[in-house]
Parts: structure tokens; C-alpha cells; sequence
């Protein structure tokens, strides 16, 4: 006999913080893929940092930059509303909205490998947002244990970077990507209590906490990264690394730094931890897929571009 419990809880309707999460995913890929076009119509070299002050002469870069801006917001608001152990992860549907806008915009091309991973990506969230749900949780952490956090981030994401200005092609997309997605996710964890901050004590208490700053930081240097990764050419390369790394370095920070936890039975974490995972091959697997088959993604890119 089916149990009640079970049905109206595996059945429950998405959040307005979880339908936010994915406007905001959609926005991120719109803006990833206009930003990729604008620059390789520029000719952006990855290699280097000051050519991107020409990228306002282009109109696509522009307004997938307003893209980010606004989907920025949309997350922000999700995360008011919601828990980052949620919130973050269904933004790796960044990856598969970018499969067709790139497929239009910049001619990329899509195959079976990456809407099987596609097919992965969302199922794979489907089960963890169905039978995930975390609860509890604090709205910020002891300054301790951000410090901590933040030097192991800052090793990590340095050594990432060295290996990225050793490489080319796809790999180097895919280093710079990561790093990207890290600092988002950095930031992503800042807004909550920055936001609470705002709610409680007004302009003055945010701009008097270090939160902001780490967050206004931390957001545009993983802004400028991202536009390295893209200017390489591997739209679902740079899309799905930072997609990928934003979610795991968030989960992580929610659950050892503001104890969010998924508070449903045993089997239920399981099959929510089980669906992230394969969410994340989804990912990962479309950026494969896509390096095998574009060996020069910014040729047709190029071409696309007016």
C-alpha cells in the first residue's frame, strides 16, 4: 500500500526560491553564451586581461552582461528565500540551456553524447530537489571558520589558476572555469548573510560587515575568469566547469559552515546525494562530448559572429 506520507512529500510542488534558481540558470546561460560570441568576434585572447576593456565595443557582450546582472539578482533573491544546498545545485541547468542558445547563436554543435547528458543533468536534479530538501541552517558562520575556508579556497583556486596559464585549448577553458565556479560559489555563500544584514540593520550594517566586500570581490574576480574561460571558444566546456564547481564548493560551505542539512530519512539523502552525482556527469559529460566534437569551437563560433 503506497504511503501518504511519502506521496505528498516525493510529489510536493517546486519552491518560488527553486523556480527562481532555475530563471536564474536560464539567464546565466543566456549571458554565457552572448558573452562568448561578443568576444570572439573581438578576437579576445584569453591570455590577457587588459583586451577585455575593448569587449564594451560589442553589443552581444553587452547585453549578456545585463543578462548576468539581472540573473544575479534572481539567484540572490532564491537564496533569501531558500537554502544554498538547493538553491546552488539546480543551477547546473546553466549547462543545458546553453546547449541550444550556443546551437543557435554560435552554431555549436549538438549531439547525442550531450543531450544524453542533457537528459542526466536534469533528472539527476530532479531527484535531488524531489527527495533532497535540506532544512535547518544558520544565516552566516564564525569568522573563524570562514577564515579557514577562505585560505583553503584561496590555495585551491591558485593552483588551479598556475595550471590554467600552462595550458591551452579546451583545458584551459575548463582550469579557469573551475576557478570561476568556485569564487561564485564563494559569493553565492556571502549574499546570505549579507542579505540578512540588510534585512535586520539596513545599508549602514552591510556596508559595516566584511561579508559585502568578500562578496563584491570574490563575484568580479569570478566574473573576469569566466570571460577568460569563455574567450577560449568551449561555450559547454566554460559552462559546465563552473556549473559544476559553483554547486560543490556551496554544498559544502552550507553544510560545514551554516549546518544545512538534508533532514529526510536515510534512503531519501541517498537517493538525493545518488541524483547530484548524476547530475554532475551530466555536466561533465556534455564537456567532454563537446571538446571530442569541436576540437576549434571558436571556428564556427567566429563565424557566427557579424
Amino acid at each position: 500500500m503506497e504511503d501518504p506520507i511519502c506521496s505528498r512529500e516525493c510529489l510536493r510542488v517546486p519552491s518560488l526560491a527553486e523556480i527562481l534558481a532555475l530563471v536564474a540558470a536560464l539567464l546565466f546561460a543566456v549571458a554565457a553564451t552572448l558573452q562568448q560570441k561578443g568576444a570572439l568576434a573581438l578576437g579576445i585572447s584569453p591570455d590577457s586581461l587588459r583586451s577585455f576593456a575593448k569587449l564594451v565595443a560589442s553589443k552581444w557582450w553587452l547585453v549578456g552582461t545585463i543578462a548576468l546582472l539581472v540573473g544575479y539578482a534572481v539567484q540572490a533573491i532564491a537564496l533569501d528565500h531558500g537554502r544554498l544546498a538547493i538553491i546552488q545545485p539546480l543551477l547546473v541547468t546553466t549547462v543545458v540551456f546553453a546547449l541550444p542558445l550556443g546551437y543557435f547563436l554560435t552554431t555549436q554543435q549538438v549531439g547525442r553524447r550531450e543531450i544524453i547528458g542533457a537528459g542526466l543533468v536534469v533528472i539527476g536534479l530532479a531527484l535531488y530537489a524531489i527527495f533532497g530538501d535540506p532544512a535547518g541552517g544558520n544565516e552566516n558562520a564564525p569568522n573563524d571558520e570562514w577564515a579557514i575556508a577562505l585560505v583553503i579556497v584561496g590555495i585551491v583556486c591558485g593552483v588551479l589558476y598556475a595550471a590554467a596559464r600552462r595550458s591551452d585549448g579546451a583545458r584551459q577553458a575548463a582550469y579557469y572555469g573551475v576557478v570561476s565556479g568556485i569564487l561564485f560559489g564563494v559569493s553565492a555563500c556571502l549574499v546570505k548573510p549579507t542579505l540578512e544584514m540588510l534585512h535586520d540593520g539596513g545599508v549602514d550594517s552591510v556596508l559595516s560587515h566584511w561579508e559585502f566586500y568578500g562578496m563584491a570581490i570574490a563575484g568580479i574576480v569570478a566574473f573576469v575568469l569566466q570571460q577568460v574561460s569563455l574567450s577560449a571558444g568551449y561555450l559547454a566546456t566554460s559552462v559546465a566547469t563552473v556549473s559544476v564547481s559553483n554547486p560543490i564548493v556551496s554544498i559544502a560551505i552550507g553544510v560545514l559552515l551554516f549546518d544545512e542539512r538534508l533532514s529526510r530519512p536515510a534512503w531519501h539523502v541517498v537517493v538525493a546525494v545518488c541524483g547530484l552525482a548524476l547530475a554532475m556527469l551530466g555536466a561533465v559529460a556534455i564537456s567532454v562530448a563537446r571538446e571530442r566534437s569541436n576540437g576549434k569551437a571558436s571556428e564556427p563560433a567566429l563565424a557566427a559572429s557579424p
